[in-house]
């Protein structure tokens, strides 16, 4: 059965608060516009967070890790061993994304929704083990409606912590082997774009693997026959645990009033079967950069997004959103701590 949380009412982003910072905004010493996006970005976290003048000092960074079957159809440069030997190492503080969260001075955990082999008690890793790895979506659905349930409830307990611990910003990572086909899969049966289209190098594939995983994808989409009006049908059919946990933390991130920020491609996927579900979400959601995986430009353009930055990243991990977060700390520093043309004694055009 469809858990009721799903369906529970989203914060409402305050006007009221939006228009004073938009006010503010123009009162500022520089001519008007002239911050771009930066000015949009506080103006957002003024109604996110119900005041005039906001602040970004705290977050947190979760990093959900899974495995996938459809490894077994050769569709990733690396074995799948490597999900869990990541694992291992996010918790040592040695990934790309928890030297990003120490600099950030961000909190930071990783949920183990399903990796291949439980890798046990490890600091900093909280199991929310869904299974061990979905099924081959090649060869019929990635999962059942009970693992995928369970899976969304991870997503929605991390957000929960969050919440708990007062954060103002959340940002979701993944992490997975074959999790860019998952996510390929997902793109392509929610956009109505070929698998042709969607798929990408992922770890490192050639032209002839990109090749192959496409049609691993179309294969999939045919078995399974997801239904693209039903977000959870396709979720569940060819999706994978992290994905679905991921939209499940942010839905839920939205229900509590905390904003969130999209990495790249696979957690893109991933909020664009959320928003499918729930529409009125797009307003909680900031997106961090543009993948160089060749189909999320078309993920973004479904949810009406626009990446704050382009630097030909595609690690995932939530690493593109890492080092996104700055910008947004500027933006809210800038909207409140700049003079006003009356404070300053500067004359206005």
């Amino acid at each position: 059965m469809r858990p009721e949380w799903l369906d529970a009412p989203l914060a409402e982003p305050s006007e009221k608060h939006r228009q004073e910072a938009l006010n503010r905004q123009g009162q500022l010493t520089k001519p008007p516009g002239s911050l771009g996006v930066l000015e949009k970005i506080a103006v957002d976290f003024a109604g996110w967070q119900n005041k005039m003048m906001p602040e970004l000092e705290s977050l947190k960074v979760v990093v959900f890790a899974g495995d996938h079957g459809v490894v077994e159809s050769g569709v990733s440069a690396f074995p799948q061993s490597v999900t869990v030997e990541m694992v291992k190492n996010f918790s040592r503080g040695g990934a790309a994304i928890t030297v990003l969260a120490k600099h950030l001075e961000a909190l930071f955990e990783v949920v183990d929704v399903g990796t291949a082999n439980d890798p046990g008690p490890l600091p900093g890793v909280v199991s929310s083990r869904v299974g061990a790895g979905t099924a081959d979506m090649s060869k019929g659905a990635a999962m059942d409606e009970k693992q995928l349930y369970a899976a969304l409830e991870a997503g929605r307990q991390a957000a929960i912590r969050g919440n708990e611990e007062g954060v103002q910003l959340l940002v979701g990572g993944e992490m997975g082997i074959g999790n860019t086909t998952a996510a390929a899969a997902v793109g392509s049966v929610l956009t109505g774009l070929s698998p042709a289209l969607m798929a990408g190098p992922g770890t490192g594939l050639d032209s002839t693997g990109v090749a192959n995983k496409a049609l691993i994808i179309q294969k999939a989409i045919d078995e399974n026959s997801p239904d693209a009006k039903d977000p959870l049908s396709v979720l569940r059919k060819v999706g994978g645990f992290e994905l679905a946990a991921l939209s499940g933390f942010y839905i839920t991130s939205a229900q509590l009033g905390i904003p969130i920020l999209v990495d790249g491609f696979i957690t893109t996927s991933a909020a664009l079967a959320a928003v499918k579900l729930r529409p009125e979400l797009a307003d909680w959601m900031l997106f961090a950069h543009l993948s160089e995986e060749p189909g999320h430009s078309a993920l973004l353009a479904a949810i009406g997004g626009q990446a704050l930055v382009d630097l030909e990243m595609r690690l995932g991990e939530g690493s593109g959103a890492a080092v996104a977060v700055p910008l947004l700390k500027m933006a809210c520093s800038l909207h409140s701590e700049m003079a006003t043309f009356a404070q300053a004694g500067v004359s206005q055009g």
